[in-house]
């Protein structure tokens, strides 16, 4: 589904008039989002950056579509403003925003064929006859559907289906792509080929902004600049996949970005303890006796005695091809180890030791300092 604007906009106005193109990028400014006293989106300030794709990452209900619908226009904030570039659109109607969007369940038009449906937005945005074809052509050839312009949408897969969505919203040339998650209908192989080609078309469209609302971690970490992590209609987090996943702020961030160990400790001089064992870890600026929770990646844990070891039971072996998960009990707390695949795994009940190295661990929780 595309929204096009059906006559200029006055940012569009002073563009033309000075030879530029308006500028992209979106700034939430305290937007608050509400249905009678319930607040499905409270106070988000957040801006995407002109040619950045963000992300919006957290569980249903968390206030990430919301976030998407009110950039769209199809809710009304009850407080704070939306921009796009320099403008505020917060009252304008969705066909003046001037925004291409594609939603999980495609929203073709079953009776039109491909081409038909990709020039939908173009004859609503009012674009002369004589320049459909073209731009349904370079629309078409973007997203590599060229082959296909005369099929209906029944004679087509899934994942073709995505990419006529996408490219009918391309069509319009817009400056904000709102994507609202676009590939949770297709299968796991499919998945990650649209992927490929949401990252190749980032890559080719350097000047369009991109918000896209998912609730899968693996989407957010390979095709964002940014992720922002929403939970409980706020903002908890935003930053780098890089800087989410390796240095995370906090335990929902750790555990919602990626797979994570959390273990409750107490923080001493020179590491902390955890069930009565001493671990050498960072501290920062941590106060010693503060209680903070540890933070480890499954894939930094290795199997046998070592720096940081911890003695525990299998509880749970897991072979996934070219790795195994292990879950140990260790004093009650069950942790994940993610191994290179083990000729000779241990068998459920054994003992084993896990390790891993001081710089591998985060150190989370109350008297803990900032990683920014």
């Amino acid at each position: 589904m595309s929204a096009a604007p059906a006559e200029m906009t006055r940012a569009e106005d002073e563009a033309a008039a000075t030879g530029g193109a308006p500028r992209s990028g979106i700034r939430f400014d305290g937007v608050t989002v509400a249905y009678g006293s319930n607040v499905v989106l409270d106070s988000l300030d957040l801006t995407v950056e002109p040619g950045e794709v963000m992300a919006l990452l957290g569980p249903s209900g968390s206030g990430k579509t919301t976030a998407l619908r009110a950039v769209a226009g199809f809710v009304r904030p009850a407080a704070g403003r939306v921009l796009l570039g320099d403008r505020d659109v917060t009252e304008l109607p969705p066909h003046r925003r001037g925004i291409g969007m594609v939603v999980q369940s495609y929203a073709l038009f079953p009776h039109m064929r491909v081409d038909e449906n990709v020039a939908f937005g173009l004859r609503a945005q009012k674009v002369p006859r004589s320049a459909i074809p073209a731009r349904v052509a370079e629309a078409l050839e973007m997203t590599g559907m060229a082959a296909y312009a005369r099929r209906y949408p029944r004679e087509l897969s899934g994942g073709q289906q995505q990419r006529v969505a996408i490219a009918r919203a391309l069509a319009i040339r817009p400056r904000v792509l709102l994507l609202d998650e676009p590939l949770s209908a297709l299968d796991a192989r499919l998945r990650s080929d649209m992927l490929a080609e949401l990252a190749r078309l980032h890559r080719e469209l350097p000047d369009v902004s991109i918000l896209y609302v998912t609730h899968d971690q693996v989407e957010a970490l390979t095709l964002a600049d940014r992720i922002a992590v929403m939970d409980q209609a706020r903002l908890r987090d935003c930053g780098t996949p890089q800087e989410l996943y390796r240095r995370p702020r906090t335990e929902f961030t750790a555990s919602f970005v990626g797979q994570a160990n959390l273990l409750p400790v107490t923080v001493h001089d020179d590491g902390v303890e955890f069930a009565g064992k001493a671990l050498r870890t960072p501290t920062g600026d941590a106060a010693p006796g503060a209680d903070a929770t540890l933070c480890i990646r499954p894939h930094l844990v290795g199997l046998g005695d070592g720096p940081n070891a911890l003695h525990g039971t299998v509880a749970e072996i897991q072979w996934r091809g070219a790795t195994h998960r292990l879950y140990v009990d260790v004093d009650g707390h069950r942790l994940k180890a993610d191994l290179r695949e083990l000729k000779q795994p241990p068998a459920i009940g054994d003992t084993v030791a896990l390790h891993f190295a001081a710089e591998d661990a985060v150190l989370l929780g109350s008297g803990v300092g900032s990683h920014d």
